[in-house]
């Protein structure tokens, strides 16, 4: 039998968007009258929509459904499947990481508020960073240009960074730290993803610190004034400033117009 666009479409559960599309690709291949410009779809037609629709529906591409409605034998099927199964494969565990991320994310995000100017000990793990800047000011370093984009492209995991090395500066009267930010990794992130960053990047040894959560406005500069409760503490508890403050940026929320950042300060001791 003959059936014209709308009808077939009906028919089959779907929309003459996609038969037209499917017909554009070759997949089926519509009968047209001369007389009204009309296009029919027959009986075999259908067979060819959904086969087709089949193949999209294990995740193969339009344009090779196409290649494959030309000419498939059972080996070519079977392969294309196989390697569809492997595509599918890497992306669950792609999405199971984020997903597993987000989580630890979210976790982290909900502490924020009870955290906040509370001194803990932790275990800071280490980790490789790309220095983009002095203090907030952004530099210009051509290695760390060619490399950004391949860091940006690691986010959630990869994170926004502080590192304040003049940590003499604790112990004087100068209020001021020289310190910069940066995109920063996990050491066992980096391994994961098979970076060779010890080439190109900054590293942090692991170490035992003092953490706590600050609050900063955005356009403010990381003080010693602001970790002064941090200072006490270590004092307090009789341990030593043992290396670089490091730590990195959580959250920035926008109030009124008003920007703040929730930062992780790490104090290594000892």
């Amino acid at each position: 039998m003959k059936y014209c666009i709308g009808e077939f479409a009906s028919i089959l559960g779907v929309t003459a968007d996609t038969l037209r599309l499917y017909e554009k690709h070759d997949i089926v291949r519509p009968t047209k009258d001369n007389s009204n410009n009309y296009r029919y779809f027959n009986d075999l037609d259908a067979r060819d929509l959904l086969m087709s629709r089949w193949y999209r529906s294990i995740g193969i591409p339009l344009p090779e459904v196409a290649n494959l409605m030309k000419e498939s034998s059972l080996e070519q099927v079977m392969g294309r499947m196989q390697e569809t199964a492997l595509n599918l494969e890497e992306e669950i565990k792609q999405k199971t990481m984020l997903l597993n991320k987000m989580n630890e994310i979210h976790k982290e995000l909900r502490g924020l508020e009870s955290s906040l100017y509370t001194c803990k000990l932790k275990q800071l793990p280490g980790m490789y960073r790309l220095k983009q800047t002095d203090k907030n000011a952004l530099i210009k370093n051509d290695m760390v240009k060619s490399l950004v984009n391949t860091w940006m492209d690691l986010l959630p995991y990869a994170f926004y960074s502080f590192r304040i090395e003049d940590t003499d500066n604790f112990v004087s009267e100068n209020n001021n730290f020289d310190y910069s930010w940066g995109l920063t990794l996990l050491e066992e992130e980096a391994q994961k993803f098979e970076m060779d960053s010890e080439e190109y990047a900054e590293y942090i040894s692991p170490s035992h610190c003092i953490s706590a959560t600050i609050l900063c406005p955005d356009e403010k500069y990381i003080t010693k004034n602001s970790l002064e409760f941090m200072i006490d503490y270590i004092e307090a508890n009789h341990y030593a400033i043992a290396g670089d403050v490091v730590g990195k940026l959580l959250l920035t929320e926008k109030i009124e117009g008003q920007n703040r950042s929730y930062l992780e300060v790490n104090i290594p001791i000892q």
